[in-house]
């Protein structure tokens, strides 16, 4: 497995690339022609998630944008927790670029635990797009906690978080709660973060995250009214490899900022370099779509030229909002860049971090 350090050094070196100032080998995608061809888009989640609607998204537009408009259709093989679909791409699709997959932080974090049931390898698929998202992590009002910077007041009291699971998308907010030194009790079993959300509003939980869209449309209501308190969103990650504010939450301290201001030093150790992967796979690279393994080079840059003109497109541009958010879509270099950053571990924090989930929630890998 390609590892986070040997990645993140060679990041300078590419570093504020994009795919629309990128010389691509094939940018005249010579003898690339889908017309009258059937592009799938196999998306290993249900009908109607956010894997879905993100996939349906950008189904018209690569299809605008590949040579030959080919007709883009959204296969959605749900099952195993995303792995049945990626699992059935790897072994089935063939390398001819009528077959694309898209994950998303649900597919990769089995592979970085080296879950047994994983038959895809992300080391030999050929990324072409990779899309960010990002969450807040929220409390009530009535803890009289006004912001990151009172943290503090919360140690020692015991909260409760409604999760899907110790290995779903909730474990970026399980370690980041452990990194940060906080008493949080996990009740698993919700079905999403919108019950999770639920959950919260009952007073059943007492601190929840949402992503993006979610907290903008039913959380920050609830702000508003003064019922909730933001504390913290977990931040994007920078051409260089830094984390640094979401652009969609600029007000809003990340991750790293809300511990330093609880703690009064910059965080270290194998529990943070688990939660930093995480975070990187589940957030800063959360979707990322996908050619089989040996796939011509001119096929691929055929599609990530694509992308970068559907990125660049005055239509998506205006539709984007609701459905991408603020924040950037990697491309070309980018896009390399952030995959690898979404599937590679240092062995020694996947190593604490199935030790930390088998000795805590009874997790078998």
């Amino acid at each position: 497995m390609i590892t986070r350090r040997g990645f993140m050094n060679g990041v300078a070196a590419t570093a504020g690339l994009s795919a629309t100032g990128l010389p691509f080998a094939a940018r005249a995608q010579a003898g690339v022609d889908f017309s009258g061809e059937t592009i799938e888009f196999v998306i290993p989640f249900s009908e109607g998630g956010g894997s879905d609607v993100w996939g349906r998204f950008y189904a018209p537009y690569l299809s605008k944008h590949l040579p030959g408009n080919p007709k883009v259709i959204v296969r959605n093989v749900p099952g195993g927790g995303s792995m049945t679909g990626a699992n059935e791409f790897a072994v089935r699709a063939r390398p001819n670029g009528l077959s694309l997959l898209g994950t998303s932080g649900s597919t990769q974090f089995p592979y970085l635990l080296q879950d047994r049931r994983v038959r895809y390898d992300y080391r030999k698929l050929i990324p072409v797009v990779a899309s960010p998202t990002g969450g807040v992590v929220y409390i009530p009002a009535s803890f009289n906690v006004a912001d990151a910077s009172q943290l503090g007041q919360l140690s020692g009291r015991e909260l409760v978080y409604a999760s899907q699971g110790a290995t779903s998308l909730d474990l970026v907010p399980l370690l980041a709660f452990v990194v940060m030194g906080l008493n949080v009790r996990h009740v698993f079993g919700m079905t999403g973060r919108g019950d999770g959300r639920l959950a919260f509003e009952r007073g059943e939980a007492t601190i929840d995250y949402q992503t993006t869209a979610a907290y903008q449309t039913a959380v920050d209501p609830l702000v508003k009214a003064g019922n909730v308190v933001p504390l913290f969103s977990y931040g994007v990650i920078d051409a260089n490899g830094q984390v640094q504010r979401d652009p969609t939450f600029p007000d809003l301290p990340h991750f790293i900022e809300a511990y330093e201001m609880m703690h009064g030093s910059a965080p270290s150790g194998p529990e943070f370099d688990a939660y930093r992967a995480f975070f990187g796979s589940g957030f800063a690279a959360q979707k990322p779509a996908m050619l089989q393994e040996g796939t011509p080079p001119e096929i691929v840059a055929a599609y990530r030229q694509a992308f970068a003109d559907a990125v660049a497109d005055p239509d998506l541009q205006a539709r984007k909002g609701d459905i991408l958010g603020e924040y950037d879509q990697a491309v070309g270099e980018d896009a390399e860049r952030l995959y690898q950053i979404a599937t590679s571990i240092e062995p020694e924090a996947q190593s604490w971090t199935q030790t930390f989930l088998a000795e805590n929630y009874n997790v078998r890998f």
